[in-house]
């Protein structure tokens, strides 16, 4: 197939929800990067926009993402160390006995999503990893040359990341994996927001 036969496959069978095997090889093809490139460019753009039309979102969004997810995690794990000693301690409900059988997967795909996030949201406060320390000693122009470079770095990656897990969670959504330990919990639920942190990250 060619590569607009490509790209419409994988545009309407995403919209429709209805996705095949043709779906799936489309997802693989060259066409998924010309697809999801020109999608996070607009899609950062939006977002951007978006932002500036309500700043709640700009202050608040990722962070709160984080935060929620991190308290999520750390109750499971809580109730889970309680439920696995709960036989030794005679106060404890019967119900309590014995820990629940997603509580050792949820929490990794939700660290997954608070990680994400949380360096979303570390690119725009621009607290992560970036060699200022080098940069204040360049000349302005090599420093203006180096923020360009770092843009563009940071849209390549962006651009790699949501075209792949793209394609790993189509994959996953075509495949009806559950998240092991649950009946219908599906893992494309967890997977499909690392695109959309690396769309937000696309702003910083």
């Amino acid at each position: 197939m060619s590569i607009w036969a490509d790209a419409t496959t994988i545009i309407t069978s995403t919209l429709s929800g209805d996705i095949d095997y043709s779906s799936v090889q489309a997802y693989r093809s060259e066409a998924a990067w010309w697809v999801f490139g020109t999608m996070t460019v607009l899609g950062g753009i939006l977002v951007y926009y978006m932002y500036r039309a309500v700043p709640f979102l700009d202050r608040h969004l990722e962070r709160t993402i984080v935060v929620w997810t991190y308290i999520v995690i750390a109750l499971i794990i809580f109730v889970g160390v309680i439920q696995r000693f709960a036989a030794d301690i005679w106060w404890i409900p019967q119900a309590w006995h014995g820990q629940v059988a997603w509580s050792t997967t949820v929490p990794p795909l939700l660290f997954m999503v608070m990680a994400w996030f949380g360096c979303a949201f570390n690119v725009r406060l621009r607290t992560h990893l970036s060699f200022a320390e080098f940069r204040t000693n360049m000349p302005p122009k090599l420093q203006i040359l180096t923020l360009i470079l770092d843009a563009v770095l940071w849209m390549g990656f962006c651009i790699i990341v949501v075209t792949t897990t793209a394609r790993v969670t189509v994959n996953s959504y075509n495949n009806f994996q559950i998240v092991l330990g649950t009946d219908n919990l599906m893992q494309w639920m967890f997977l499909i927001t690392v695109p959309v942190a690396f769309v937000l990250m696309v702003t910083g």
